[in-house]
């Protein structure tokens, strides 16, 4: 048997905000939230021979404050782009209940959780275009997205999952992954064989760790966080409030 941790990134700031690519940080409240429940990990006997992080640094400090909270700071971590959050295009920055007040909940509910509907585009000379950020320089113009639907995060995280961290679980390596929602979503999806209906009702809690098991040969068995009902319920309700409009 094999297993997988995720941990999703802690709260941001931008919590109330569409935040995709843009770099924003956890927020004190966010490292604390994530202090609290690491050591589960230790004492579930845990312990990890690699992780894999985003370019974001709200996961890499997110995967910092896990791994000091176990005393495993040492191990080797590899970053890449494909584990970023999905590209939020030009809906990035804008408040998410602003947005539904003036678009409605369920437009707003599509562009968050939908499969294949992508949010509006960037234009290419947009400052928050990734092409104007050096950590992605590397890219070819056609690997930059100006806004990507669940569908287009799938299709760069998915490969990234079977061509470096699948056989590095299978391999015998203990693997800690810490990401933003969207790109856990589409590895998850992909793990547990979702189809778009059901990955539009699926939510990860921030901070909580995130245990998926598998067979030998890497076939999902089983998922459950190392938190109680109540603990994972309260967080995801407030995920799942954010794209709500306030009331007057």
């Amino acid at each position: 048997m094999h297993k997988l941790v995720f941990v999703r990134h802690g709260k941001t700031s931008w919590a109330d905000k569409f935040t995709g690519w843009t770099d924003i940080d956890v927020t004190p409240e966010g490292i604390e939230q994530t202090r609290k429940f690491a050591p589960r990990l230790k004492e579930a006997g845990f312990t990890f021979d690699i992780a894999y992080t985003s370019y974001l640094k709200r996961a890499i400090r997110t995967l910092w404050t896990v791994l000091e909270a176990n005393d495993q700071m040492y191990i080797p971590v590899k970053t890449s782009w494909k584990l970023n959050e999905r590209h939020y295009g030009a809906l990035q920055g804008l408040n998410k209940a602003e947005t539904a007040a003036k678009y409605g909940e369920d437009q707003v509910q599509i562009w968050r959780r939908s499969y294949d509907t992508p949010p509006p585009l960037l234009t290419e000379d947009d400052p928050r275009n990734p092409k104007h950020d050096p950590r992605y320089a590397h890219l070819s113009p056609t690997e930059i997205p100006l806004g990507e639907s669940l569908k287009d995060t799938v299709a760069r995280a998915v490969p990234y999952w079977t061509e470096e961290i699948m056989p590095t679980i299978k391999s015998g390596k203990k693997v800690l992954i810490s990401a933003s929602h969207n790109s856990m979503r589409a590895i998850c999806m992909h793990v547990e064989g979702m189809t778009p209906d059901q990955v539009m009702g699926f939510n990860i809690a921030y901070s909580i760790p995130l245990v998926y098991e598998f067979d030998d040969d890497m076939k999902f068995q089983k998922k459950y966080y190392l938190a109680s009902d109540a603990e994972v319920e309260a967080v995801i309700s407030e995920i799942k409030n954010q794209g709500k409009a306030k009331k007057a």
